[in-house]
């Protein structure tokens, strides 16, 4: 059974549901990432979660026990916010502290927790300053430290890294993780920045007008998108228009050319309409004699990346994108060339919908 567990859940204000048909299980120990533009419904699930929202229908379960309608103080979760919520007029140590004083915790009890908790962020130096004296990713940490220290049974983080620029940001969503797997809570982590839910996550929840996208590894929400909404907000994605030819072979039409996926296309019919969708990474120049996909585009512009060069080309009137990588020599087609480019039957992606 899994640890949590949100069953057809719905949420709604007394309109239109703001969550519709919200099912997921989470195996204890996980990390969640709930990603999705903003107004698509992750803060209110993770309320949800919480027990500061009561679900309209549906059921929340945490270790087996049916939690739906229980108050907030009696699920045993740890909530960081993204605005920190750090009393003001507290220390660092007593903010640390407060939810087990609240607990009634003995003295000595709630100093060793603390001490450790300091310990554990990297902040025993701090314990007696103030949240003005302590820069945003210290406030941060001092958060999360408050939330860890009732050991709960769940953690929930809703954004809460976006008050941070970016490097801090890097840093402390990789402190994240490694505090999390150092202390094995089940947590899930609300952002609509992709990269955090790629990077810190075991699965993302990919979240679209109150309901889910497609839950999956974040290799899998990269690389294999189901729908066009996932495949276009997560990653730089190039997208063709394309006719089944022979579904059982793979084959599709794109103009002239016939290009063919890894595998058959399943639930289609030949002469369908399909979304297909390519990573700028994915193509390379050239047609290289082992079976891939080709197509041939002329050359617009380059943009340096750093990293990479960005090259803008045109199909038949229409622009793809095109990463390769910079290394020492690169040579690169010069605009107004017509070139072919490459791609793997496996770098195909097939959407679900035309």
């Amino acid at each position: 059974m899994s640890f949590l567990a949100l069953e057809r859940v719905r949420k709604s204000f007394g309109g239109p549901a703001v969550v519709e048909d919200f099912s997921l299980a989470v195996e204890r120990g996980e990390l969640i990432a709930f990603l999705g533009p903003s107004g698509c419904g992750k803060t209110t699930v993770l309320r949800m979660i919480a027990g500061f929202e009561t679900p309209s229908a549906g059921l929340i379960r945490i270790g087996g026990r049916d939690v739906t309608h229980l108050s907030a103080n009696r699920r045993a979760i740890g909530m960081v916010f993204q605005a920190y919520a750090l009393f003001p007029n507290m220390t660092v140590e007593r903010n640390i502290g407060f939810g087990l004083k609240v607990a009634g915790k003995p003295k000595a009890e709630i100093a060793a927790r603390v001490t450790e908790m300091l310990a554990l962020i990297k902040l025993p130096d701090l314990a007696r300053r103030y949240p003005h004296q302590l820069s945003g990713g210290q406030q941060q940490r001092v958060s999360l430290a408050r939330a860890l220290a009732p050991n709960p049974q769940i953690l929930l983080l809703d954004e809460p890294l976006s008050a941070l620029d970016a490097r801090i940001r890097v840093s402390l969503r990789e402190e994240i993780r490694a505090l999390q797997r150092k202390v094995g809570v089940t947590t899930i982590f609300v952002t609509h920045d992709q990269e955090e839910a790629l990077s810190i996550s075991d699965r993302v929840v990919v979240m679209n007008d109150g309901a889910i996208e497609q839950v999956g590894t974040p290799s899998d929400i990269y690389n294999r998108p189901k729908t066009r909404f996932v495949a276009s907000f997560v990653g730089t994605l190039n997208t063709l228009e394309g006719i089944i030819a022979d579904p059982a072979e793979g084959a599709i039409r794109v103009g002239d050319a016939i290009l063919f996926a890894s595998a058959p296309i399943e639930d289609a019919k030949a002469g369908e309409a399909r979304t297909l969708a390519l990573r700028p990474e994915a193509l390379r120049f050239g047609r290289t004699g082992d079976g891939a996909n080709a197509l041939a585009v002329v050359v617009e512009d380059m943009s340096f990346l750093g990293a990479v060069a960005r090259l803008r080309v045109r199909l038949d009137g229409k622009p793809l994108l095109v990463d390769v990588f910079n290394a020492a020599g690169l040579a690169l087609p010069q605009p107004g060339e017509t070139v072919e480019i490459a791609f793997r039957r496996e770098d195909l992606i097939v959407l679900d919908e035309a």
